[in-house]
């Protein structure tokens, strides 16, 4: 048996299938929902859920920080008494969830589908993945949070063909993906969200606002009357959070080439949904009635159950195709962004590309790992690096394959391999990368807004390489043709190189391309001239 787990930020939950039904079990108060919260005693052994509810300092919400070194505070909002790592908190969840499966399934349960927020960067994920091989599960599969949510809705509707959106707002994260659904094949479209984004900071804005606190301000969202709020103060409060969840729904149509209208099926999940301001707000911006047939809070649940029916064989006749959320490349010379898999690739999926050596004496090339949005290599996350050795040789005659393959997890691996030898060198992002998920949304903002400048950036760096390989070659060339080359000649090309140097020196895109033109073009005939002495011999 494999279990499918909602990993949430607020509560998480645990299930299997069961005679071809997806089914959620229940711990043993008869609760499928499990409090995301742990707590850790000086003495004794941590413990999760509702036990852990009756702590303050219980750790809550730490799903928004994995992939960070540490768990930074408690619920207090004081610093934790030692370190721990967020997948060990969330390890304790886990286990919680496993026990509650073999009492209520009366069997070992060792196998588990997790789910992850569409946006979880690599070390977001591989720190999941982590989190439940220490709860003792072999994670077969991490799955996206809105696609679980497209399985749970889809799974009796294999016959029909429709394109949908899941808009999944929950207690910390946000994601929305588009789908298309046809003949028992989901197929992702595009996903984009914020892995900082929930009803968490709709309670902060909340408390902020009317001097409560949090758990009062949780309580009152679900029923602003009656805890007295200023319905306007409320509105305008709240509104303003979900507003930020608006560029992400956008940009995923824009992503999936499709426009509001051609959405079918606007499908909600996440506890926040249940709020009448999400629902209008996602009306206006769909230009539909959202489809409130899945339950909030348990459709991705029921979705990571069905991945795992489709894993062991008990879910028949469906395909999932999954897609990354970010590209991912390395960093070439002249620090650039080498894209090997864009965002929104489907997966998994493999991609390589061959590199060589840019100075004669190197001894190894460095491979720097990237992910993110940006032409610059600086302004992109590096997610790791290694070096590949080889003997030294003239520049350009090293060869480097660098392949990059991206399993079904979302999980990277990456093999460097010296073309002339065949020694492999292979790579996994496993380690934790110290990425706030501010700027995660951040990056994406800022590839949009400075699109135009990274690109002049990106062709001003590739001019100035060209502008390295063109003048040492030119200079070459006017010491072997010597007396061949007329005074004049030698002026109209001194007089271009002058000119490469100073657009260079003033960082100006248009005059170093207008001057590396007129370079090659003055020295074209110097060029075929040089060939004709080569091949006559006198050279």
């Amino acid at each position: 048996m494999i279990v499918g787990i909602d990993l949430g930020t607020t509560n998480s939950l645990i299930g299997a299938m069961d005679a071809g039904f997806p089914v959620l079990f229940a711990d043993k108060d008869g609760g499928r929902l499990t409090p995301s919260l742990v707590f850790i005693p000086d003495e004794g052994e941590p413990v999760a859920g509702r036990q852990a509810a009756q702590h303050a300092e219980a750790i809550f919400s730490v799903k928004r920080q994995m992939g960070n070194a540490k768990v930074e505070s408690n619920r207090e909002g004081g610093l934790l008494k030692k370190a721990i790592a967020p997948e060990e908190v969330a390890a304790v969840i886990l286990k919680k969830l496993k026990a509650d499966a073999e009492r209520a399934s009366g069997q070992p349960v060792e196998r588990a589908v997790i789910t992850v927020p569409a946006y979880f960067n690599e070390a977001q994920r591989a720190a999941t993945k982590r989190a439940g091989e220490l709860a003792g599960f072999t994670v077969e599969r991490l799955l996206s949070e809105p696609t679980a949510a497209a399985l749970a809705y889809g799974l009796d509707r294999l016959g029909e063909k429709s394109k949908v959106a899941v808009y999944d707002f929950g207690g910390g994260t946000f994601d929305v993906s588009v789908l298309e659904l046809g003949e028992g094949v989901f197929h992702v479209l595009s996903t984009h969200g914020d892995t900082h984004l929930g009803g968490d900071d709709l309670d902060a804005a909340l408390a902020a606002k009317f001097g409560i606190s949090r758990a009062e301000a949780a309580d009152g969202k679900k029923d602003p009357s009656g805890a007295g709020f200023s319905e306007s103060d409320f509105s305008a409060t709240c509104l303003s959070i979900i507003e930020r969840t608006r560029g992400h729904c956008l940009r995923s149509l824009h992503d999936a080439g499709l426009k509001a209208g051609d959405i079918e099926e606007v499908i909600l999940v996440g506890g926040v949904t249940r709020m009448p301001l999400v629902r209008e707000f996602v009306r206006e911006v769909f230009g539909r009635e959202p489809n409130l047939s899945q339950h909030p809070d348990e459709a991705v649940a029921l979705g990571a159950v069905i991945q795992a029916g489709i894993l062991d064989g008990s879910v028949q006749n469906v395909t999932l195709l999954d897609v990354t959320p970010l590209s991912l490349g390395i960093e070439t010379f002249g620090g650039l962004m080498n894209v090997l898999i864009p965002r929104n690739t489907t997966i998994p999926c493999k991609a390589g590309e061959m590199f060589t050596n840019a100075a004669i004496h190197q001894e190894a090339m460095k491979i720097s790992i990237l992910q993110g949005e940006r032409e610059m290599a600086a302004d992109n996350w590096k997610l790791g690096e290694f070096s590949i050795p080889f003997t030294p040789a003239a520049r350009g005659l090293v060869r480097i394959g660098v392949q990059f393959e991206l399993d079904a997890n979302g999980l990277l691996h990456v093999l460097g391999r010296d073309v002339a030898t065949g020694d492999d060198i292979t790579f996994a992002i496993r380690s934790a990368v110290e990425v706030s998920d501010e700027a995660v949304e951040k990056m994406l903002a800022d590839s949009l807004e400075h699109a135009f400048e990274d690109m002049d950036d990106r062709q001003f760096v590739e001019a100035g390489l060209k502008a390295d390989e063109m003048l040492p070659a030119v200079d070459t060339a006017l010491q072997r043709l010597g007396s061949a080359v007329t005074g004049e000649e030698r002026e109209a090309v001194a007089a271009w190189v002058e000119k490469v140097t100073e657009a260079r020196e003033a960082r100006s895109l248009r005059r170093l391309k207008a001057a590396l033109g007129g370079l090659d073009a003055a020295t074209e005939p110097l060029a075929a001239r040089l060939v004709e002495a080569v091949m006559d011999g006198k050279l």
